[in-house]
């Protein structure tokens, strides 16, 4: 974690509140008509400060990667805000939404179909200033982009060779020196390691720390890998079925979780230690249920094991539970449940 991040103080560079995402569900051949709609992302809010790191973690198809794509202006959202520095984004376009998207850049899940195959690695890192030619003049950029190189760890002299002349840890380089050609303040990295081997991930995140550190960057980082997100996170949000269900610190979600879904993913991560307390492994009885249908009340009712008719009929606010209300400490973070609690009461097998 990065020591600034930590020291974050301040008006959050970047505000949601209340994201939504629905996607239209459509039937026939020669009139269409909406008959339901996939609620990918429903009231998503969350703050991010300069130079603090925000994990979101959740599993396939919960909406962290729509989040993403809803922040870079790529989806248009169904409702809610996105703030940057005060100031609503979600409805901008041309130049407006531009001068925005200099500040908040993107680094993708892939580093085999991010690059353009046909392009060279200098002709890649170059493309934002082509886009925004008042960063760099044009007889400078040659010189920026093998600067660039040289801070993502990368030789300067490969500037004139092609993405397939590279590993996937390089290539991943390559695309983080891409998100930093503009200096943006916030950077969006949507899975960034998961496809790289175990021993590059660690050099990425590495990098990643460093360059936080170098540049007061802000991360949204998005991972289904928890280990990989306590090593870098400095805030941790929980996401189930289209929405944040446990939020807080690094030691609040891993050393004190109230939600049972936070509960059950952290009880499948290995312990390297042999002489570590354990958690009990927490195996959640069936599918998550369709986005396109989602259950009444709480949405994880379905799969947990202390669900009651309240959870059915009422949708726990994202909030600090009743029974750590007044206190402080680990205990005292948001948790989307009735009956939180920080330990399991039983396993859900």
């Amino acid at each position: 974690m990065s020591e600034t991040a930590n020291e974050a103080v301040g008006e959050p560079l970047l505000e949601v509140r209340g994201l939504i995402k629905h996607f239209p569900l459509t039937q026939g051949v020669l009139v269409r008509r909406r008959v339901g709609a996939v609620q990918a992302v429903d009231g998503v809010s969350f703050d991010l400060r300069r130079g603090e790191t925000l994990g979101m973690v959740g599993e396939s198809g919960c909406g962290k990667s729509t989040v993403a794509k809803l922040l870079m202006h790529l989806e248009q959202p169904t409702g809610g805000r996105i703030l940057y520095k005060g100031e609503d984004i979600a409805g901008l376009s041309g130049r407006a939404l531009k001068s925005v998207r200099r500040n908040i850049q993107m680094v993708f899940q892939d580093p085999y179909t991010s690059l353009n195959p046909r392009m060279t690695v200098g002709d890649i890192i170059g493309e934002p200033f082509d886009i925004h030619p008042e960063v760099a003049p044009k007889g400078d950029r040659r010189r920026r982009v093998r600067e660039l190189l040289d801070v993502v760890g990368l030789n300067p002299e490969y500037i004139n060779r092609y993405p397939h002349q590279f590993s996937g840890g390089q290539r991943q380089r390559i695309g983080i020196a891409r998100g930093l050609a503009l200096r943006p303040e916030v950077i969006i990295a949507d899975e960034p390691v998961s496809a790289l081997d175990v021993s590059v991930q660690a050099q990425v995140v590495n990098l990643m720390e460093r360059l936080q550190d170098e540049f007061g960057l802000a991360y949204l980082f998005i991972a289904h890998d928890l280990s990989v997100v306590r090593h870098i996170s400095d805030r941790i949000a929980v996401m189930y079925l289209g929405r944040i269900v446990e939020t807080g610190t690094d030691r609040e979600i891993y050393e004190h979780p109230t939600h049972p879904y936070t509960q059950a993913l952290l009880s499948a991560v290995p312990v390297p230690d042999p002489g570590a307390r354990r958690r009990e492994r927490i195996i959640l009885a069936g599918d998550v249920p369709s986005p396109a249908d989602p259950p009444s009340g709480c949405r994880f009712r379905t799969r947990c094991w202390k669900a009651q008719d309240l959870c059915a009929e009422v949708d726990p606010p994202l909030a600090v539970p009743v029974a750590f209300a007044k206190a402080s400490g680990p205990a005292a973070h948001d948790s989307a449940c009735h009956f939180a609690a920080e330990e399991p009461a039983a396993s859900a097998a």
